[in-house]
């Protein structure tokens, strides 16, 4: 039986730990602190491990960001995390293969590696070192880990007098009280900072190169966001249209909730990732937060932007990303510039290709201008139709639409969930076909705390959506045939009318057309 060591006990740790047991390989997890979960557990910052503040919530709603086997229970709020991750590790009978309070030491290949494959690694628990031999080694650490501080990118910070800190240091807005302090960074962890901070300090500033886009968690109809727009029909429909396009209906969608350029914060939607907070434009309407141009340096008590202007303050808050870093893996992945070479779907090409870095998706560099901001983005469905083509569980629509209608509309038209992976293939689950149609009443059910006598209604829009949408593609799908079928019919048309005036004129004629059409390039 094949040993597997696991470096991490978060999201990634525990799905690959159950992965291996399902395959019948011994696994064993390693754990640096007491607890599983990771960056998802509040904790205050250690060195060497993922730390997050203590108001943080996720941006993915439950029923996109689950495990595609084990549904978030219906009456768990929609964007909680960490008791379903005690949760999974409890059903499957996971916690006795972590090691907790053990450190990876070293990972590197034994001397007799080129033909057993083998790795030593070399872990640390209670100050005692421990040395053992594994066939294959999964880094499971994340990319949170170590902080991005660009501290040589701002002149004068170093006779800066207040103080400053990264935003994996932030626990709360408590020691901030009354200040004046700048947020350096607009995405996620910025802008939820910037917003909690404006409710104790004097004043906040957001500083931004860029400007982003601002999604909220709560889209149209009380849906979460993402359960209402990351769907197989949305993505066909954005494959339609030029990039351009895309950008343009996104950006007025987005607009009509608040207008991004009124706000300061505007760019092309689809040149950078969008963040996701709820607050933002309520907390720059009032005068509570001010977004800012980037920093052109620091002087001894304030800030002087790019615009010119200068603002005093007391501290400052780097939400700059984060660096790659796997110090115990000796020479095995090279890291330059937050490229890590063999990284996602693409396996390296050696005899023994069995170190393999999960959260590390290739970047759509095409689109995305290169920053810390976007180091692991990828488009989800096209993304996840490519590894499910590979491993064999994409879902077939065809075969669903002839066998399953009702599933078929849900899969195509309704939120692109993990469970669709589970309904054919290599690890087929049989709860997945009714953990796809109850998907909305989990979403749903945490929010009727209050009951409401039902009233008589139109049909709800998501069931409108599907049946406009499977009309619109069965049009399209329609359209298309028959510009095919005109394309090749219009060479017989040709010949037909050529024959025709042929025999019109006494000339002879050849019988013998049809062969040539047939014969035609399509």
């Amino acid at each position: 039986m094949a040993k597997v060591a696991i470096v991490g006990a978060g999201a990634s740790g525990l799905c690959a730990l159950k992965c291996c047991l399902d395959e019948g390989l011994e696994p064993t997890c390693f754990e640096r602190s007491r607890f599983i979960g990771g960056l998802w557990r509040f904790e205050h910052p250690e060195e060497g491990r993922a730390s997050i503040y203590r108001s943080v919530i996720i941006n993915t709603s439950k029923e996109m960001m689950c495990f595609s086997n084990f549904p978030i229970p219906e009456d768990f709020p929609n964007y909680m995390i960490m008791e379903y991750f005690r949760m999974y590790a409890q059903h499957f009978d996971l916690l006795h293969h972590i090691r907790f309070r053990t450190s990876m030491c070293r990972v590197s290949k034994r001397p007799d590696f080129a033909a057993t494959g083998q790795w030593e690694v070399v872990t640390e628990s209670e100050g005692k070192q421990e040395a053992a031999v594994f066939d294959a080694v999964l880094v499971c650490t994340g990319h949170h880990t170590e902080a991005h501080l660009p501290l040589n990118t701002f002149p004068g910070l170093e006779k800066f007098e207040g103080w400053y800190l990264h935003s994996r240091d932030y626990k709360s807005p408590q020691s901030f009280s009354g200040k004046r302090v700048v947020v350096v960074g607009s995405g996620n962890s910025g802008i939820d900072i910037a917003v909690e901070l404006s409710q104790a300090t004097e004043q906040v500033f957001l500083s931004t190169k860029r400007g982003t886009w601002v999604l909220h968690r709560v889209a149209d109809g009380g849906y979460p966001f993402d359960f209402s727009y990351l769907s197989r029909f949305t993505q066909l429909f954005q494959s339609l249209l030029p990039q351009k396009a895309i950008s343009f209906l996104l950006e007025r969608k987005l607009n009509a909730r608040f207008d991004h350029e009124l706000y300061g914060l505007p760019s092309r939607f689809l040149d950078q990732h969008p963040t996701i907070n709820d607050d933002l434009p309520n907390r720059i309407i009032s005068g509570r937060v001010l977004v800012k141009p980037n920093i052109q340096e620091f002087t001894e008590t304030s800030a002087i932007f790019e615009d010119g202007t200068r603002e005093d303050i007391d501290a400052v808050v780097f939400a700059t990303g984060y660096t790659f870093s796997f110090p115990f893996l000796e020479g095995c992945v090279n890291v330059n510039g937050q490229a890590v070479r063999n990284r996602g779907r693409h396996r390296p090409c050696h005899c023994h290709p069995c170190a393999h870095l999960p959260n590390l998706p290739a970047l759509p560099a095409h689109r995305y201008v290169k920053s810390q901001r976007h180091t692991i983005q990828v488009d989800y469905i096209p993304y996840m139709d490519e590894l499910a083509c590979q491993v064999g569980v994409k879902p077939n629509l065809l075969t669903l639409f002839l066998s399953d209608p009702k599933l078929a509309l849900e899969v195509a038209f309704g939120p692109c969930t993990p469970y669709q992976y589970r309904l054919r293939g290599p690890g087929k689950w049989a709860g997945a076909r009714d953990a796809i149609l109850t998907q909305r009443q989990r979403i749903i059910k945490p929010l009727q705390t209050r009951h409401v006598e039902e009233h008589l209604s139109a049909p709800s829009m998501p069931l409108l959506f599907k049946l406009v949408g499977a009309v619109a593609v069965l049009a399209i799908a329609a359209s298309a045939l028959l510009s095919r079928l005109q394309i090749l019919m219009s060479p017989l048309r040709e010949e037909a009318q050529a024959g025709g005036v042929a025999w019109q004129r006494g000339e002879p004629v050849d019988h013998n057309w049809k062969k040539h059409i047939l014969r035609q390039p399509s």
